[in-house]
């Protein structure tokens, strides 16, 4: 359904027709750009608070900067709807993250105003300061370069790492800091006490006001007069706030708090900044949700809440008719504190992702062995690592896609040393509709390769549950669980638990001519196509791996001396994937059979449906289905009897 933009929104396809109205028509054109963000996203899905928040600081960016020849960074992504619809895809914005259409986040090939792209937090910093050096080297001294960074993507250490190199570059760049306190869920950590510090002093906010009519003023004078005013402004900031500044102290200007809701002051202190040389840094207090007051009042239930009445503000579920299986994150976070409660050795930490993960389940029932360390996996794995080695088990849950932020952690951390954490890899495999970003494609791969690990996936709900019991046991390394974003396939999954044997698989059945190998949930595609393939005729077996690493051999061994024909099938990469493993197999004990893999190809990914993301691939039912009929004998009820 293509929704209406206001009167003055619809006549804006692009910043420069924005910059054809009077700065007094900003606060209309925020609150029509607000609207049609509501309209839009209430009937199509999408993220939803964090866009709200920024659209005044969008409006006056667009307006006060050069865009595309001012290089303007988002951070994350799901901040930059309002961005989107003013350059150039309002008309297009109906397919936000639908299948085919455009990307939920910044994307360089879907335009000149995005930058860079962006998915995963705190690279916005980094990635502007590396344009305003390379604008410095071309000799472009007039170009702006500008990171629009949240307070909760400040908590990652390449956010700070970039802040720290900007300090001494002096370089043409602005940070804007749109402190909010949320990143999906509340923020936490000393970052996070220290913005508020400042936003609540009083004293500070008198003086900040103060001063700026001064430099205003001052600034006619000459640059010496100008310098004077700086250390002075220095001084008193941190005479004020009882602690020096910490972006100051990184060499950065500091400016604000400012209100990140009044447009029209903010285009006008973006367009004075731009006079500045130099890092500079603008705090920015917004609220997150802003202008729906349900989304302002849950912040994190309004994240990304799908479809919703935008007039009542209800939830559009679908109620079923009869149980439904749950989520495996949910199954997650009940089994921990099902596990915490008869271990007292287990903790769980999240980088930032306790709703996500469902580890707020148990964070509400044990508050104090539960950890949210902020958007910063590297520091949650080695901080898991230094439970471990006190002789803790720490379940570290972390989204496959943000694993790959912590690699070497992984390695120099927990595996050379042997340290029993436990890794839950969420959204493992294909994800949705956030796209390339966020798919689980390469978590197989990438740890497969590592020594000392135990690398498993569960087919359903009651196996995630043995697997994450097995984990905790006495004597166990690293031990990683994969599972994929969305539902199992057992409404009744609350079971006893029970120990399984490490790298040990199991057959589901036996059967002609060809072999299914899978891992994971997509065991259940294999188990659906079966039962189509032995209505017509075909009878494959099926087997479960559930360890990628160690691999069962016995298992191998008998599928290899029974087959000719292996299909595996997996939600992972094909290159270096578990297909990769089987063939290593067979190449290394001498078989020759053949192999047929399905998975993610050697590609990236786009958005849409999960359903439509598999088809795509071809490793969904249908595309089993086909891969068996191409190699198998079809066989009558008078033959299978013979």
């Amino acid at each position: 359904m293509q929704v209406k933009a206001g009167p003055l929104l619809s006549k804006i396809n692009y910043p420069a027709d924005l910059k054809q109205y009077s700065d007094s028509d900003l606060e209309q054109i925020s609150q029509e750009l607000r609207q049609y963000i509501i309209d839009v996203v209430s009937v199509n899905g999408g993220h939803f608070g964090a866009s709200l928040g920024v659209v005044e600081l969008t409006v006056a960016l667009h307006y006060a900067l050069n865009t595309p020849y001012d290089k303007l960074v988002w951070d994350v992504g799901h901040q930059a709807y309002g961005h989107k619809i003013l350059t150039g895809r309002r008309d297009l914005f109906h397919t936000n993250r639908v299948y085919g259409g455009i990307s939920g986040f910044p994307k360089i090939s879907e335009s000149e105003y995005d930058t860079f792209g962006v998915g995963h937090s705190s690279t916005s910093i980094s990635a502007a300061l590396g344009m305003a050096v390379a604008s410095q080297l071309k000799g472009e001294t007039d170009r702006q370069h500008v990171a629009v960074i949240g307070d909760g993507a400040m908590t990652a250490g390449l956010a700070f790492e970039g802040l720290n190199h900007a300090g001494i570059e002096n370089s043409n760049v602005l940070v804007i800091l749109n402190d909010n306190c949320m990143s999906i869920d509340p923020n936490v950590g000393a970052l996070k006490e220290y913005l508020t510090s400042i936003t609540i002093s009083k004293s500070y906010n008198r003086f900040r006001d103060d001063i700026s009519h001064v430099l205003t003023g001052l600034s006619k004078l000459g640059p010496n007069a100008h310098k004077y005013v700086k250390k002075i402004e220095k001084s008193i900031k941190g005479t004020l706030l009882k602690q020096s500044n910490l972006f100051e102290a990184l060499n950065f200007r500091y400016f604000g708090p400012v209100d990140g809701h009044d447009v029209k002051r903010l285009a006008q202190t973006i367009k004075d900044l731009s006079a500045i040389p130099g890092p500079k840094l603008l705090h920015c207090i917004t609220v997150k949700g802003k202008g729906f007051a349900l989304a302002e009042k849950d912040q994190t239930k309004w994240h990304a809440p799908g479809l919703f009445d935008k007039i009542t503000g209800e939830i559009k579920k679908s109620i079923p008719d009869k149980p439904q299986p749950p989520k495996y994150q949910d199954v997650f976070g009940h089994t921990m504190v099902e596990l915490a409660e008869a271990n007292d050795k287990i903790v769980g930490i999240t980088p930032a992702m306790p709703s996500g993960s469902s580890l707020n389940i148990m964070m509400k029932a044990m508050p104090k062995r539960a950890f949210d360390v902020g958007i910063a996996e590297q520091h949650a794995v080695t901080f898991s690592a230094g439970l471990a080695a006190q002789g803790l088990v720490p379940f570290c849950n972390i989204y496959s896609s943000f694993m790959q932020r912590a690699y070497d952690q992984v390695i120099h951390d927990v595996a050379i040393q042997k340290l029993n954490v436990v890794f839950c890899l969420d959204r493992a495999g294909l994800a949705g509709a956030d796209g390339a970003t966020h798919h689980g494609a390469y978590d197989i791969a990438y740890m497969r390769c590592i020594p000392n690990l135990v690398i498993s996936s569960p087919m359903n709900e009651e196996e995630l549950r043995n697997l994450m019991f097995t984990a905790q046991q006495e004597n166990m390394g690293p031990f990683i669980i994969r599972y994929p974003r969305g539902n199992g396939v057992m409404p009744d999954w609350k079971r006893p638990f029970k120990a399984l044997e490490i790298g040990k698989g199991r057959k589901i059945c036996d059967g002609e001519d060809v072999t299914l190998l899978t891992i994971g949930h997509v065991g259940n595609f294999a188990v659906e196509a079966r039962a189509e393939l032995n209505s017509e005729g075909f009878y494959p077996a099926h087997y479960d791996l559930r360890f990628v690493k160690p691999l069962d051999e016995q298992l191998l061994h008998e599928v290899f001396a029974k087959y000719k024909h292996v299909i595996t099938v997996e939600d992972g990469s094909l290159p270096g994937g578990v297909g990769s493993a089987i063939l290593e197999f067979m190449a290394d004990h001498g078989y020759s059979a053949n192999v047929i893999r399905l998975g993610i190809p050697d590609q990236f990914i786009e958005h849409g449906e999960q359903a439509e993301l598999w088809a795509e691939c071809g490793y969904d039912k249908n595309a089993i289905i086909e891969a068996v009929r191409k190699v198998a004998i079809k066989r009558t009820t008078d033959s299978m009897a013979g």
